[in-house]
């Protein structure tokens, strides 16, 4: 049987958000009832793109490349593995998954499938919301960008699994 399993954060007051972000703001709207007798509510938030659970574009970081809304749907849906490296990142803040990592995955279950998402274990997701647990500072601005520190995917690594393996995508906790 197949199983859907929901990885998202809420968008809220708690939620984390790059540091030279505001962050979320909920403006509250009109709340009651209308002079015909039933019930309206409606109101407005703002928030910036990089916060909180989400995905980034490729345009994020490459000139003509999909928007999120012209990602294939199927890009973003199908069988996923967990590689875990908590133990690794526990003494290693700065951590960065290598291919050593997905060749000891490897090892132990089998190749990663094509077209599988990948999913890395580095146990910051359990430091969520705490700004300075998970981002290493609680700092915001330029100031804060200076001194995070958290777990990465080594661009070789990012590399051999798309060359190599050809993933459809990539997660972090």
């Amino acid at each position: 049987a197949e199983e859907v399993i929901d990885l998202t954060h809420g968008f809220g007051k708690e939620t984390l958000y790059w540091p030279t972000e505001e962050g979320f703001v909920l403006e509250k709207g009109p709340a009651g009832r209308t002079p015909k007798g039933y019930y309206y509510s409606a109101n407005r938030m703002r928030l910036a793109e990089h916060g909180g659970t989400h995905i980034d574009a490729p345009i994020h970081f490459f000139a003509d490349r999909n928007t999120v809304d012209r990602i294939p749907v199927q890009q973003l849906i199908g069988e996923g593995i967990v590689v875990s490296v908590i133990w690794k990142c526990r003494s290693d803040r700065d951590y960065q998954v290598r291919v050593e990592d997905f060749l000891e995955w490897e090892a132990e279950n089998g190749p990663i499938p094509r077209d599988a998402i990948v999913l890395l274990r580095t146990g910051y997701g359990k430091e969520w919301p705490n700004r300075l647990r998970y981002l290493g500072t609680e700092k915001r601005g330029a100031e804060g960008v200076a001194e995070l520190r958290f777990p990465g995917l080594d661009p070789d690594a990012a590399s051999w699994l798309l060359e190599r393996r050809k993933i459809k995508a990539i997660g972090i906790d």
